[in-house]
């Protein structure tokens, strides 16, 4: 099963673009964490990504909560991926039909597309909003993952609808490289899926508003997932964003090592 190879392994034989680049950063960089950086000013979110650069292989964003956005900020978003050696994934999840999504993606305010490795969208409207942003995102080498599962509590991200979305990458899988999940999704040695897995925490289960958190180990370890993503536990304390960066670099990469021991 290709979850349990090395990211370097599957690097090497992976057959989408922008997986392999991941892949091959994360192994450079000794890291599978991915910082959500869900914060409203162009200056916190600079001084998030400038901090945890180091730290991660993924700056997730949600540009359009940023009060103040401008190209300036894209434009040091940028600067600093390459500076930090890190892909930004917007999390954008697209959620309409073909023709309208490739605007949402490549214009607009935004232009996700010209700046963002990689996104995200719902598989509701169907097959129709792969092939939408695939005109966009495929010509720049960007990628995209689906929403497979949620980490909220209730979410209607389950069964059936799962099952489709994972069909749905199959059949697309020169674009779409992996999905926002809770679980591994691959089943054979023929596919080697991504999952980014929200929701993970080492000191707090949940929150206020239906957030259920699992630990790196739970997630990496246990769960078979490639990615963990967190974000009050590391920017929630300013003055600690380094030092907890590093505690869950360690967390998500020690439980990475143990999956590989696992299956030598």
């Amino acid at each position: 099963m290709n979850t349990n190879k090395t990211y370097a392994e599957r690097a090497a034989r992976h057959p989408n673009a922008c997986a392999k680049q991941l892949f091959e950063l994360m192994e450079r960089k000794k890291t599978n964490l991915s910082v959500a950086a869900d914060v409203t000013t162009k200056k916190e979110l600079l001084a998030v990504a400038d901090a945890v650069g180091p730290f991660v292989c993924v700056l997730k964003t949600h540009i359009d909560i940023v009060e103040d956005f401008d190209q300036d900020l894209v434009d040091q978003l940028v600067a600093l991926s390459k500076k930090h050696d890190f892909l930004i994934f917007e999390d954008r999840k697209f959620a309409d039909i073909g023709n309208t999504v490739k605007h949402q993606y490549g214009k607009g305010i935004y232009k996700i597309a010209s700046w963002s490795h990689i996104t995200n969208a719902h598989t509701v409207p169907g097959e129709g909003i792969i092939s939408g942003l695939r005109e966009v995102g495929l010509p720049l080498g960007r990628g995209i993952i689906l929403l497979a599962e949620m980490s909220t509590k209730g979410a209607l991200t389950q069964g059936a609808y799962t099952t489709e979305s994972v069909a749905m990458a199959r059949r697309n899988q020169d674009f779409v490289f992996g999905f926002i999940a809770q679980h591994k999704m691959n089943e054979s040695d023929d596919e080697d899926f991504v999952v980014m897995a929200p929701g993970v925490g080492l000191d707090v289960v949940g929150d206020s508003l239906g957030q259920q958190y699992r630990t790196p180990h739970q997630v990496i370890l246990e769960s078979g997932c490639d990615v963990i993503i967190v974000g009050r536990g590391i920017y929630g304390k300013p003055d600690e964003i380094e030092a907890q960066a590093t505690r869950y670099r360690e967390a998500g990469w020690n439980a990475y090592l143990e999956r590989v021991r696992q299956h030598q």
